[in-house]
This record gives structure tokens, sequence and C-alpha cells, in this order.
């Protein structure tokens, strides 16, 4: 009788892996491989496509500070995947790991700030502006008359900067973009 309910037991169980062998089987022949042409379809649009917003931004009104955006962004995605890779690595310490973390923790802070600050800046009547934070100072790049800013505009950046960040008016730098 125990021999009995363990055979079925265990033809049972065999007839369940076999189902789901077989309906994995039918799974990947249905859906198979990805198509080659489909995958260089893709690729070909995604790429024009990133070709297409570059260029728009890079012939906008004000494209250098979109140019300066783009670029900003594409250096903190590459040492964002960077960070990722070395916290990711199987071989890494927690040191390693602790380290990258609190690097993205910093990238993710000071970009938020940038923001904050730049939208902060174009509300004090400024036309466009780029914020870069790191190595113990700021820089703020601003659009200025031929003439140069006015007394007035260097004293509301320096507002804005102390309010919202812990950074002294030394540690300022304002870049007079003239286009």
């Amino acid at each position: 009788m125990k021999n009995r309910k363990r055979n079925i037991t265990m033809i049972a169980v065999l007839l369940f892996v076999c189902a789901a062998v077989t309906l994995n089987w039918s799974y990947n022949q249905r859906w198979g491989k990805p198509d080659a042409e489909m995958v260089q379809a893709m690729d070909e649009a995604r790429s024009s496509a990133d070709a297409e917003y570059t260029e728009k931004v890079a012939t906008g009104a004000s494209s250098y500070f979109a140019e300066a955006r783009l670029t900003r962004q594409l250096s903190r995605d590459e040492a964002l995947e960077l960070l990722q890779t070395a916290a990711a690595t199987d071989s890494a310490s927690q040191e390693t790991i602790d380290s990258a973390m609190n690097a993205i923790s910093n990238m993710a802070a000071c970009s938020m700030r940038e923001a904050q600050i730049e939208n902060l800046l174009i509300a004090k009547d400024f036309d466009d502006c780029v914020v870069y934070i790191g190595n113990g100072a700021i820089t703020v790049a601003v659009p200025a008359p031929a003439d140069g800013l006015s007394e007035d505009a260097v004293a509301r950046i320096t507002d804005v900067i102390c309010k919202e960040t812990e950074y002294e008016a030394s540690q300022l730098s304002i870049i007079e973009v003239r286009g």
C-alpha cells in the first residue's frame, strides 16, 4: 500500500514536471529569439530619437544652457553607472559598496539642489541659468547683457545661493554668458 501511494505520487510529480517542460518549450518556440531585423530597427529608432533630441536642444534659443544641462546630465549618468557597477561587483567589499552608495546619494542631493536653485534664479527674473555644485564650490552660469551683470543681479544670485545652500559668497563663482 505504501509503495503504491509513493509510486502514484512520483508519477504525478513526473507528469507535472513533464507538463512544465513542455509548456516552457512551446513558449520558447512561440516567442523564440528576437528577430535581428527587429532589434536593428529598434536600435536605429532609438539612436535617431536621441539625435533628434540632441539637435533640438542644441538649436534652441538658449542652446548654451540646454547643452550645459545635457552635458551635466550625461556625465552624471556615466558616473552613476560606474558607481552602480562598482557596488554590484561580486568581489566588492562592504566599504566599497557603502562608499558607492554614499556617492550616489550625494550626487542625487546635489542634482536636486541644483534644480531647485535654477528654478529660484529663474523666478528672480533671470532668463535661464545652469548651476554646478561640487568640490566645495558652486558655479552659476547666467545670461548677461553686453555690459555685464549689474550689482543687483549679482546680489540676487548670491542671496539665493547663500540661503539655499551651506556655501558662502566666497565659494560662489558666477559665469556671465553673453549671447
